[in-house]
């Protein structure tokens, strides 16, 4: 009997429990029925099946068991999925011998050596901790955050690591170490420390604030910064962190935003730390750049407002106006709207950031001059970005109408012209005619000029959430049947020939070549001593020739949309009709 971690978690949770501990789902007969998490849909056509302990969706063809979901859902590897389950099923993960870790175990280790380096070094050092709690933060969130700190030394760390019985290769693989002629040096001295983690709480990178302190001529602390070191320093990409696609303190804070329905955005780690003190623990940040940076590409920026709007349609975003970082949020924002999503803004008092102002207070806020309430205030007091955008305007061009108009078309309509929903652009545009007396019908001139120069933009996008879309609904069929592959050609007493499985797949395998330790791991915890192995790769693959069938039938419609030639669309009907055969052979195979 396999009784293996994956089974007795299987066992334990349903995936009726699974899945509605993530979207609400309504009956449909015996099975369950929802809006589907992975594509944007307005009628339900995601559906789950608790006898077969799988889930379907009819509208972007997402498939996959209980480990799939969570991650798809939470964006993690197989392993994170793994460890998220295992604890919430109450199952006891073996650890692996040191013998046996595979490049990302020794990463896991190495940064959770690094992360408890820092955690003492902290402790050991009273002017630091006396400047964080002098900017508002208390000791359980400086533990629970698992700050740390590290002295202006050349190789503090890196010592510290060679000691643990880590190589100089892992050291600098994993980000935390530099190699020169002169030898290894740590990329992180003098530095506040805030550990970056996955969704599953797996540290995987560092952000680094620099620190140095002196004492002035009344004994107070004053803070310095070193003239050549910028003020952050975030760890560079790793095997198992992409600066691109990370946001900073998503693991604590996602319950937070299922159960309030709405996540706020902020830039910085004290920004987002603070904002959790307060009680809004639904904050997530930037860190710097996995959505604000202007040279993160598109579907970057959709993978991870994917990942928010699966979490919750609606997001506040919080930025200092000063900073450039807040022009770089409405890129952002702008794709947040053509999701779907309602993207509020959070209007900041001058010369605030979201630290100052909950660690300060404000003295101009009514009642609300703590730091929790006035923060709170603010939060309260969000503006929808069109109204806002429009509001700020308005508000500098009072006396000039004409400048006031031009400023409207060039920085609100965009952001009109991205809204997902035609009622909410007639909302908005009768909101714009009442507050600026510009009539409706010039306003929709404008509109239509903006949608056209925006036009590429806008395809663009299209683009991004359709590849991603496409990536997510093959990429676990793909996984799984190339991670049994790579498997099955490293053992003797094979079970299947894994050339079988290469050759359906040769022109994709050596895409997944840097991932087969993890592949090979997942397919390990699956299938070891499984009586269903031919079974399962029978099934994945009749999933997978039907994917690319329905793509390929969706190609052709959108091509006899376009075609005016008869003897051409002849051929297309043609194309489909034969199509169709193979899809329907497919479901009669499933019969077997």
């Amino acid at each position: 009997m396999n009784n293996s971690p994956v089974e007795q978690i299987k066992e334990r949770l349903s995936i009726e429990d699974v899945v509605s501990s993530y979207i609400k789902l309504d009956r449909a007969g015996a099975n369950f029925k929802a809006r589907c998490p992975f594509h944007n849909e307005k009628t339900p056509s995601f559906f789950v099946s608790v006898d077969r302990g799988t889930y379907y969706c009819f509208g972007c063809a997402a498939k996959g068991d209980i480990f799939t979901f969570v991650e798809e859902f939470e964006g993690l590897d197989f392993k994170g999925a793994l460890k998220i389950l295992a604890e919430r099923a109450g199952v006891t993960l073996a650890t692996f011998s040191k013998e046996k870790e595979g490049e990302k175990e020794r990463l896991y280790r190495i940064m959770e050596e690094a992360t408890k380096f820092f955690e003492k070094n902290l402790v050991d050092n009273k002017e630091v901790l006396a400047y964080l709690k002098e900017r508002g933060l208390k000791d359980g969130s400086i533990k629970d955050f698992r700050i740390g700190f590290i002295r202006d030394d050349w190789r503090l760390l890196y010592t510290y690591l060679r000691n643990k019985n880590f190589t100089d290769g892992e050291i600098e693989l994993a980000g935390l170490a530099k190699k020169t002629e002169k030898g290894m040096y740590d990329r992180f001295r003098g530095r506040i420390i805030f550990p970056i983690s996955d969704s599953s709480g797996r540290i995987i990178a560092f952000s680094g604030r620099i620190f140095e302190v002196e004492s002035d001529r009344q004994g107070l602390l004053k803070k310095q910064a070193l003239p050549v070191a910028p003020k952050y320093l975030n760890s560079p990409d790793t095997p198992i962190f992409s600066k691109s696609a990370v946001l900073y303190g998503l693991d604590k804070a996602k319950d937070s935003i299922r159960k309030n329905n709405f996540s706020i955005l902020v830039e910085g780690q004290m920004d987002l730390i603070l904002s959790h003190q307060s009680g809004f623990r639904n904050t997530v940040a930037t860190s710097g750049t996995a959505l604000a940076d202007s040279t993160v590409s598109k579907e970057n920026v959709v993978s991870n407002l994917g990942l928010l709007r699966r979490l919750s349609g609606n997001i506040l975003l919080a930025f200092d106006a000063d900073k450039a970082g807040f022009n770089a949020s409405m890129r952002a924002a702008k794709i947040a709207l053509s999701f779907g999503m309602d993207v509020k803004v959070i209007s900041m008092p001058l010369g605030f950031d979201p630290a100052d102002l909950i660690s300060r207070g404000h003295s101009q806020m009514g009642e609300a001059k703590s730091g929790t309430d006035a923060w709170r205030l603010v939060i309260r007091n969000s503006k929808h970005i069109v109204e806002f955008l429009l509001d700020k305007i308005l508000n500098n061009y009072k006396e000039d109408t004409r400048k006031a108009g031009r400023e409207i078309k060039e920085k609100v309509l965009p952001y009109v012209d991205a809204l997902e929903s035609s009622i909410e652009k007639s909302h908005f545009i009768k909101l714009i005619s009442n507050k600026s007396s510009i009539t409706e019908g010039a306003l929709l001139e404008d509109l239509k000029k903006v949608e056209s120069l925006l036009k590429s933009e806008t395809e663009e996008i299209k683009i991004a959430k359709e590849n991603i879309e496409k990536r997510e609904r093959k990429d676990p069929i793909i996984r799984k049947l190339l991670g049994i592959a790579f498997w099955q050609e490293g053992i003797q007493n094979r079970i299947i020939d894994p050339e079988l499985i290469f050759k359906r797949l040769e022109k994709i395998k050596e895409v997944y070549k840097d991932k087969k330790e993890d592949l090979i791991y997942e397919a390990e915890r699956f299938y070891f001593n499984s009586e269903n192995l031919q079974k399962d790769i029978n099934e994945m693959l009749l999933n997978l020739e039907e994917d690319y069938l329905n793509e390929e039938r969706f190609k052709k419609t959108i091509e006899l949309q376009n075609i005016k030639d008869k003897t051409e669309e002849i051929e297309i009907l043609k194309k489909i009709k034969e199509i169709d055969k193979k899809r329907e052979e497919i479901k009669n195979n499933r019969g077997r």
